[in-house]
């Protein structure tokens, strides 16, 4: 097997330290055309969908992607903005916002960000982290519960460029952090906000990605992560458990997937009476399509169809600097022992730390 060639080393380069925050992906445009290939990477993935190859190939060519980037394509439409796609903007912010934040804190080192799916790569990035001479990556999936169709995903996706690397990095992954208590500060901190501009509705219903029902008789622990974010989080909001609903979204093909069902509960609660509900997301530390379009649009109107009152969704972390601030203490946590006190210039930390704060006031 071939592998690549080295970039060019240059005699008294001091080699750097990186953090690689990797999210899911988004297409590059709100097109059937630009949804076709970013589709046809998802769900080619084994981690995301496991079903035998030939079998999954005809179906997903022969059927998916002639009719779903389409469908796709209007959803992501709807929540596009003049930056581009939401997912890729905050997470784009939050790699510039951390890197100002460990500046800040004295780290000089590499922070950059790449999707699993789409662009920009982990192959690619890491590439360019090469070049920068970096030989110490932290891989950071930007999920708080452990899932192997995504956060194991992601160790594949550095994997398969490390077994053409001539030579490979050290690396460290952080697999998750659901319990982080700044994780769960960060959530509380949303929710009060939203609260003291809004007021409190009768629920606080907590919608997570949902994953194959079979994945929890096979040993995955995202199902018992998300209800213990959920109580965490009750508890530092100083609520009763009848008062949080935890559910599960994004269900795909007729399989039985993690219940209850985000819609059809809020349908329920509706028609039993709950007249107002907030809702909240706390697996994505983005907005992104699951969150803007499935939730704030299709659950939102399904809520208010059913006899529903008042809808309210609680948006992502996104900037918010509590959640940057418990990332940069995550990140300090799972870099020690490795250098990273050299870099960049004083000059070039204090633009970084300018740059951060800047788009902190833009939230």
């Amino acid at each position: 097997m071939p592998f690549r060639t080295e970039p060019p080393f240059a005699h008294g380069t001091p080699p750097q330290t990186a953090v690689l925050l990797v999210n899911l992906g988004t297409p590059a445009a709100p097109t059937a055309a630009a949804l076709r290939p970013y589709l046809a990477e998802f769900l080619s993935d084994p981690r995301v969908v496991e079903i035998p190859k030939p079998v999954w190939w005809l179906i997903l060519h022969g059927i998916i992607l002639r009719t779903r980037p389409a469908k796709s394509a209007a959803k992501y439409a709807s929540v596009w903005t003049p930056e581009g796609s939401p997912l890729a903007v905050w997470t784009q912010r939050q790699a510039t916002r951390l890197l100002g934040s460990l500046g800040e804190r004295g780290h000089q080192l590499v922070v950059r960000h790449a999707m699993r799916y789409g662009s920009p790569s982990v192959a690619s990035v890491l590439d360019e982290l090469r070049a920068q001479n970096v030989n110490r990556v932290l891989v950071v999936p930007l999920y708080p519960q452990y899932a192997a169709a995504t956060t194991a995903s992601v160790g594949d996706a550095v994997m398969q460029w490390a077994l053409k690397a001539r030579r490979v990095p050290e690396l460290r992954f952080l697999n998750e952090f659901h319990d982080d208590a700044g994780y769960i500060g960060a959530l509380a901190g949303q929710v009060r906000r939203h609260w003291d501009a809004h007021g409190r509705g009768d629920k606080l219903l907590l919608s997570f990605h949902g994953v194959p029902h079979r994945s929890l008789l096979m040993g995955d622990p995202y199902h018992c992560q998300c209800h213990k974010t959920a109580r965490l989080l009750a508890e530092a909001l100083g609520l009763p458990r009848d008062a949080v609903v935890v559910t599960f979204q994004s269900r795909f093909g007729k399989a039985r997937w993690l219940e209850p069902y985000t819609e059809p509960t809020l349908i329920e609660m509706a028609r039993s009476g709950v007249r107002r509900v907030d809702v909240m997301c706390p697996g994505f530390v983005a907005d992104c399509l699951e969150t803007l379009e499935e939730i704030d649009q299709e659950a939102r109107e399904a809520f208010l169809e059913a006899g529903g009152e008042t809808f309210h969704y609680i948006p992502c972390l996104n900037g918010d600097d509590a959640w940057i601030q418990a990332l940069a203490s995550l990140a300090e946590r799972h870099l020690q022992g490795w250098p990273t006190r050299g870099g960049p210039s004083q000059d070039e930390l204090a633009r970084q730390a300018a740059a951060a704060r800047a788009l902190g006031a833009e939230r």
